[in-house]
């Protein structure tokens, strides 16, 4: 547990000269997720906040809605031949009366963008799925300094990166631009699944009025693990996708791209960027 970063050798050549140091790297393990006990499904994942990770991911799988939906989560013990526990496997135990899905390790569901759905298929997935449909109501407004100040609040905040450079980020603020939670991973979207994990905890969903950013480009993963959450307002620092920019418009979500400095692009639901 806690096995955020590694130390490691490497031969690091600079002006022509090389050296021998320690080196400290993010560490990746996989993180196996089981739902009443039953294998669901594998990421690898930075060790670390591994139980918001297992709820966030069931949150954007359409399967958790309330705090009250989950009875236990834990680590399974025995995860290894020899008996001893990995902290690599977790399981989330449902609430009685709670409805189990049909999903299989294959993930043959509409979440992830290789699960052979495209287009209207997935939208209308998420559409249907959702247990926060409200985002196109949600009323909040950011000034347009406020969100490009965010990509720097959110790097100062970036603890881990700063010892490896190889961490993605995602930051759930205010629209005032009050930081209200951050997590790093070597996977953007397992951030942002620790990140709803947390609120799904603290019964805080749907984060209605709440600005998401990411490091990274916005997949169309990335907005729908936002919708599922209920979130309003997602921003990333990179591009995003097609798909990512339908969704955001058939959900009513304001999605904006190549936040940097001064600049943004703003793809859907511009008349909440206030200038």
């Amino acid at each position: 547990m806690g096995r955020v970063t590694e130390r490691r050798r490497v031969v690091r050549i600079r002006n022509g000269g090389a050296g021998i140091r320690p080196d400290t790297l993010v560490a990746e393990e996989p993180l196996e997720i089981r739902l009443n006990g039953k294998p669901l499904a594998i990421t690898m994942r930075t060790p670390g906040d591994d139980f918001a990770l297992a709820v966030g991911f069931l949150v954007s799988e359409g399967v958790l809605a309330a705090a009250s939906d989950v009875q236990a989560v834990t680590y399974c013990e025995g995860a290894t031949e020899d008996g001893s526990n990995t902290y690599n496997v977790v399981n989330v135990q449902l609430a009685a009366g709670v409805p189990v899905p049909d999903i299989t390790l294959e993930r043959n569901v509409y979440t992830t963008s290789s699960c052979g759905l495209c287009g209207k298929a997935s939208l209308d997935a998420v559409r249907t799925a959702t247990r926060f449909p409200g985002i196109a109501d949600d009323p909040v407004r950011i000034p347009a300094e406020v969100l490009c100040a965010l990509p720097d609040r959110l790097r100062a905040a970036q603890k881990v990166f700063d010892r490896t450079g190889g961490l993605h980020a995602a930051g759930l603020f205010t629209a005032q631009g009050e930081l209200l939670d951050l997590r790093e991973d070597v996977g953007r979207h397992n951030a942002v699944d620790k990140i709803v994990g947390r609120a799904f905890q603290a019964g805080r969903l749907p984060l209605t009025g709440a600005v998401l950013l990411v490091s990274g480009r916005a997949s169309f993963e990335l907005v729908q693990k936002a919708v599922m959450a209920g979130i309003p307002v997602l921003a990333a620092v990179s591009a995003p996708s097609s798909l990512a920019v339908d969704l955001a418009l058939e959900s009513g979500m304001t999605l904006v791209g190549f936040l940097r400095g001064p600049d943004m692009n703003i793809y859907a639901g511009e008349e909440r960027i206030t200038l």
